[in-house]
C-alpha cells in the first residue's frame, strides 16, 4: 500500500509540473544503488501531459529500473576500467566543442541563410542529373472512385469518369460527392500505382503489360464498385519525371547551400584570424 501510494504521489507531482521542491532532504527516493539515490524531481519530464494512471505507472517502473541497470553497469564500469580508460575528459571537451559549433553554424544557418529556391534552379539541377531520379516503382494520374453498389446512373458515371472534358469532370465530382464511399482525382499528382491497387479487390499481377494496354479498371466486390482511369503513367526504371521529385530536388539543393554555407563560414573566420595574426603555427 505504502509503494502505491508514493508512486500515486510522484506522478501526482510530476503530471503538475512542480519543479520547486524544497529540497531533496525532504523527498522520499524512489530507488537507491549503493550510494546514488532517484529521487521523484528527478523525473517530473518522463510523463506526457495526457495519459491514464495505469500507463503512468508503467512508464515509473520503466524508467526505475532502466536507472537502475545504468547505475549498476556504471559502477562495474568504474570498477574494472583502469584510470587510463576512465579519464573521458578529451572526449568530453571534443563532444563540447563539436556541440556549441553545431550549434553556432545551425544559428547562423536559420538567420542567414538563403531557403528560396526558383523553379529554374529546380529545372536546371533536373536537367543536370535526371539519371539519378529513377523509378523504383510504378507512378501514375489517376481518377480513382468507390460506389456503393446500389449507386444509381452507373452507366453515365463510366461515360463521366473517362471523359477529359471540364463540364463531365464537374459533373463527375458532384456526383461523387452525394454517393461515391472515395474519390480521388489525382490529374495534377503523381502517386505510386500500388496506392491504388491497395484500394482495389482483385489483384494485378503485371503492372507494367497492364499498364501499357489498359487505361481503365472496373472491378467490383459484394459491397463497392471500382473504378479507375489511368490519365498517365511512368514504369519503374525509368526517369522520374520533374513534377514527382521536385520536392526532393529542393531538398538537395538547400543541403549543398548548407555546406557551401558552413565551408565559406570557416574559411571567413581563418583567414580574418590570419589576417589579425590571431593564430600561429610551428
Amino acid at each position: 500500500m505504502f509503494r502505491i501510494a508514493l508512486i500515486l504521489y510522484i506522478i501526482f507531482i510530476c503530471l503538475a509540473g512542480c519543479s520547486n521542491l524544497e529540497s531533496r532532504t525532504n523527498e522520499q527516493p524512489l530507488a537507491r544503488v549503493e550510494d546514488k539515490y532517484l529521487y521523484p524531481s528527478d523525473i517530473q519530464y518522463i510523463f506526457p501531459s495526457d495519459l491514464s494512471g495505469n500507463d503512468s505507472l508503467l512508464i515509473l517502473q520503466n524508467f526505475v529500473d532502466k536507472w537502475i541497470k545504468k547505475q549498476l553497469l556504471l559502477q562495474k564500469a568504474e570498477l574494472n576500467l583502469t584510470d587510463e580508460q576512465k579519464d573521458v575528459t578529451q572526449q568530453i571537451d571534443e563532444y563540447r566543442s563539436s556541440l556549441l559549433i553545431f550549434k553556432y553554424e545551425q544559428s547562423l544557418i536559420k538567420q542567414k541563410l538563403d531557403t528560396i529556391i526558383s523553379e529554374q534552379e529546380v529545372v536546371e539541377y533536373y536537367t543536370e542529373n535526371s539519371t539519378n531520379f529513377i523509378l523504383v516503382n510504378n507512378i501514375v494520374k489517376a481518377v480513382f472512385i468507390k460506389l456503393p453498389v446500389d449507386a444509381p446512373n452507373l452507366n453515365r458515371i463510366r461515360q463521366l469518369y473517362r471523359s477529359d472534358r471540364e463540364e463531365d469532370i464537374q459533373q463527375l465530382e458532384s456526383y461523387c460527392y452525394q454517393y461515391a464511399d472515395k474519390y480521388d482525382y489525382f490529374e495534377d499528382q503523381w502517386i505510386s500505382f500500388e496506392s491504388i491497387l491497395e484500394e482495389i479487390p482483385q489483384e494485378i499481377p503485371n503492372q507494367e503489360r497492364f499498364l501499357r494496354y489498359n487505361p481503365y479498371i472496373e472491378q467490383q466486390d459484394s459491397t463497392f464498385r471500382y473504378f479507375v482511369y489511368i490519365r498517365d503513367y511512368r514504369l519503374s526504371s525509368t526517369e522520374a519525371p520533374l513534377e514527382y521529385v521536385t520536392e526532393r530536388i529542393k531538398s538537395i539543393i538547400l543541403n549543398k547551400r548548407k555546406v557551401q554555407f558552413i565551408n565559406d563560414l570557416e574559411n571567413n573566420i581563418y583567414n580574418d584570424a590570419l589576417q589579425k595574426g590571431s593564430f600561429d603555427t610551428y
